[in-house]
């Protein structure tokens, strides 16, 4: 019987393998695939916001590349188990323009900034697992759309923000579940299940065979991704345990609140009828509990 090859996560290459110069192609895949054309990695980008981090809720890694017209292009990519990424999703790549010295003598040239958002858990609401954004400024008044300008070849040029800003991708791995026909549902595979088809043609995927296989990995970076391992099994325990006292606090919440309410009926009834046999606004409100007030808006 044939053993089915064990793949590395993709979270975990990103924190500890894909840095590596000679496994670029495997993100240079993924990002081809999304943006539909050839991209090539020219340098990492690291600053003091975007260091390796210890923790499991998020990893990330921005790098400088070139496209098939050879422009620069800058991308980062993060992934991600946080609920509460939206603020990051917006400011993380603002920062790293903001440190300078991530730029220096290269800020200027680059064309495009793509911000590539691998989410393993539920940001909103939506049918698909691949969502794609731009920006776009809309006179309010007027209902236009606002161009801007910039310099290109030493001249000023027109151009809609949507080519200048950063452009997001989110992918909602979790929505996730067809057969993967698609380069990009192949990735989606890979990202959920850890799947890699043996005849894949897929960018980044090949590579991806021959460098993320666990059997592969030393000693040392066996232990440490199977506490890694362990450490997300122990979480999407804590998840799913929070999600179960939380459903079972509302359905007794709710049993509680049907209870009150069905009381209230029956104390209104009540009050109604000794209303209407006579009694006083007092002797009513003795026999049933209800307020004045509630007694006389009857």
């Amino acid at each position: 019987m044939q053993v089915e090859n064990k793949y590395i996560r993709f979270d975990w290459a990103v924190k500890r393998m894909l840095r590596d110069k000679a496994n670029f192609a495997v993100l240079e895949g993924l990002v081809t695939v999304l943006l539909g054309e050839k991209i090539v990695i020219t340098e990492l980008l690291e600053s003091e916001g975007n260091q390796e981090d210890s923790s499991i809720g998020a990893y990330r890694i921005t790098f400088k590349a070139s496209n098939t017209c050879n422009e620069h292009v800058v991308c980062e990519i993060r992934v991600t188990r946080e609920i509460y990424y939206r603020r990051r999703m917006v400011t993380g790549l603002n920062g790293l323009f903001a440190e300078r010295k991530c730029f220096v003598n290269n800020y200027k040239g680059v064309s495009r900034v793509y911000c590539l958002n691998i989410l393993y858990f539920d940001l909103g609401k939506g049918s698909d697992y691949l969502y794609h954004g731009k920006m776009v400024f809309t006179g309010v008044h007027t209902g236009d759309n606002l161009v801007v300008n910039t310099k290109e070849a030493d001249e000023i040029r027109m151009t809609a923000p949507e080519n200048v800003f950063p452009e997001y991708f989110i992918i909602r791995v979790n929505e996730f579940n067809k057969v993967a026909t698609t380069p990009i549902e192949e990735w989606l595979d890979y990202l959920k299940n850890n799947h890699i088809k043996d005849d894949t043609s897929t960018p980044g995927l090949q590579e991806a065979r021959k460098k993320l296989l666990y059997m592969t990995m030393s000693d040392a970076d066996r232990r440490a991704y199977d506490a890694h391992m362990d450490d997300i099994m122990v979480q999407n325990d804590v998840l799913d345990t929070a999600k179960l006292e939380g459903l079972e606090q509302g359905r007794a919440e709710g049993r509680a609140e049907g209870r009150a309410e069905g009381e209230l009926a029956k104390a209104l009834s009540i009050a109604r009828s000794l209303k209407a046999m006579g009694l006083s606004v007092a002797d009513i409100k003795k026999a049933t509990g209800l307020s004045e007030e509630d007694i006389m808006n009857i």
